[in-house]
Order: structure tokens, then sequence, then C-alpha cells
């Protein structure tokens, strides 16, 4: 290869390996949570389990097509071979039990990273009620009755369990370091539960596509060691911000924002946003009055 060739070659794997930086510092390979943990091991088995199919493919596939190429004359040429069973046993066996396998070791896995599944062992779960907008994130703390836009904050260690519905289109939030990917539906409750391993700043967006914007809707999840979740929820409750009728209309526009705190949320509001986006393309702007209304049968 010429010098020009070498030094293009070099130039485009610097310029790969530059861009998958961000993908491997935030994605699934650096997983900081117990269910995404377990979760990118499986990947792996299962990557590597399927090298047993895709290696002899991609080795097979020259070999077969340099042994008849058209210059060999030196080798036999059978023109009424149609079967063979060692080869049939070659192409149906291997692939018949690496489903097999596949299946004994995905169907217990499917159960343990069930998002409703509930993780055991780590204290009491922090609750949090995630609603999608456009394009933003609304988190709600029921127990503390505080919210937060575009900013979750996590205790270290605790589990958490999310709530998810959506003020407007259907929506998919992702935690690729800590959890999978689920949907958040307008008029519907889906959970997720995770936990992250270690104090940190980690990545939570949007990534079904839900107009021109959703691609910015991205938020920060901050795993805090417990001293400092519990001084978080104090300087959150000292704010004078409420989560009312006019906060709710600014937030439902179709726009991005900051993060934000709000130090007062009225108690029922997400169940009143599952309720009313049961009929409505938005909740009703003064959440704290509006009774809950449902589709008629």
């Amino acid at each position: 290869m010429s010098t020009r060739g070498t030094r293009l070659v070099a130039g485009v794997v610097a310029v790969l390996a530059l861009s998958g930086c961000g993908a491997l510092d935030h994605g699934i390979l650096n997983a900081q949570g117990p269910v995404a943990q377990h979760e990118r091991d499986l990947l792996l088995t299962v990557s590597g389990i399927l090298l047993f199919v895709w290696v002899p493919v991609v080795i097979l596939v020259p070999l077969i097509a340099w042994h008849y190429r058209r210059t060999n004359s030196a080798h036999a040429y059978r023109p009424k071979w149609d079967f063979s069973w060692p080869l049939e046993a070659l192409i149906w066996i291997p692939p018949a039990g690496i489903v097999i396998l596949l299946a004994f070791m995905l169907w217990p896995a499917t159960h343990k990273d069930d998002p409703y599944t509930r993780l055991a062992g780590r204290g009491a779960p922090v609750h949090v009620q995630a609603i999608a907008m456009d394009w933003k994130w609304v988190f709600i703390y029921p127990d503390e009755g505080i919210a937060t836009v575009n900013q979750l904050a996590v205790p270290t260690g605790r589990p958490v369990h999310m709530d998810l519905t959506s003020g407007t289109v259907m929506q998919s939030l992702l935690l690729p370091q800590l959890a999978g990917q689920i949907y958040a539906m307008a008029g519907m409750r889906t959970r997720l539960n995770f936990a992250a391993d270690r104090p940190g700043q980690f990545l939570g967006e949007n990534v079904q596509f839900n107009g021109d914007k959703f691609a910015h809707q991205k938020f920060t999840i901050n795993s805090m060691a417990p001293g400092a979740y519990a001084a978080w929820l104090a300087r959150a409750h000292k704010g004078d911000r409420m989560l009312d009728g006019a906060a709710w209309a600014r937030l439902s526009r179709k726009d991005t924002t900051g993060p934000q705190i709000f130090s007062a949320v009225p108690r029922g509001f997400f169940e009143r946003v599952v309720a009313a986006t049961g009929g409505a393309a938005h909740p009703h702007p003064n959440a704290k009055h509006q009774p809950a209304t449902r589709k008629a049968n």
C-alpha cells in the first residue's frame, strides 16, 4: 500500500475511534448498575456464542470461492453430487444446538431483567414518576413532594422504582448505563426498576422520534452518596417554585428547557396526568383542581 493510502486508512481508523468514545463512555458496555451489568454480560455472552455461526461462514465463503475458481482444474468435478449426511449434520445440528442453548439462557434472563421486577436486597426503593413531554422530561418524587425537569437525582446503591407515562405522544426512555429501554405512552403507566452502583453522572434520553427537537431530549442522572442525596433533597424543599397550572402550561409547550426544580407538587399529579391524557393530547394545566376523566366505554 502506498504512503498516501496508509495515511488515509490511519485517518479513518482514528476518526472512527474518536467518534466511538462517547458511545463507549455512556453506553451499556460501561454499565454502572446491576440491571445494565447483567444485560451487558448477557450481550457479550450471546455475541460470543453467535461467533460459532459467523466465523465459519466468514472463513468458508472465501475458501469455497477459491476452491471452485474457474482456473482450478486439479480437483474432481462431480456434477451429479446432490446429498451428504455429514454435510447436512454440519449445517443443521450446530445451529439447532445454539438456538436451544440461547433459549435456556434467555428465558431466565428475560424474567430477571424484566423492567417491572423490583430489585431486592438493596433497601427501600426511591419512588419516581416520569412524564415525557415535548421535548423534556418531568420527574416527580411523590414521597418527597418535589419535582424536577431534565435532571434525575438518585441515591447510590438504593433501588429506584419508576412509573412512566407521556403527556404527549409515545416516547421511549433509555438509561444505557443503568437499565434498558422502555416506552412511555399517554393514558398508560409503565414501570422501570434500576439502581446505580457508584456516584457519578449518567445519560438519560428519549430514543423515540417525536418531533424536530427530539434529539435534544436528554437529561442527566446524578447518582449521589446518601449524604449528598439528603442534602440535595433539603435544598429542593427550600425552593419557592410550585408545579401549578401556570408552570405546567409552560412545560406543555413544544420546546426544550434547562434543568429545573419545583419545591412543591400537588398530590396525585401523576395520576391526573395519566387520566387526563387518556382522552386528550395534554393534561389539563390546572392539575390540582381538574377532576380525573377517563374514556367512556
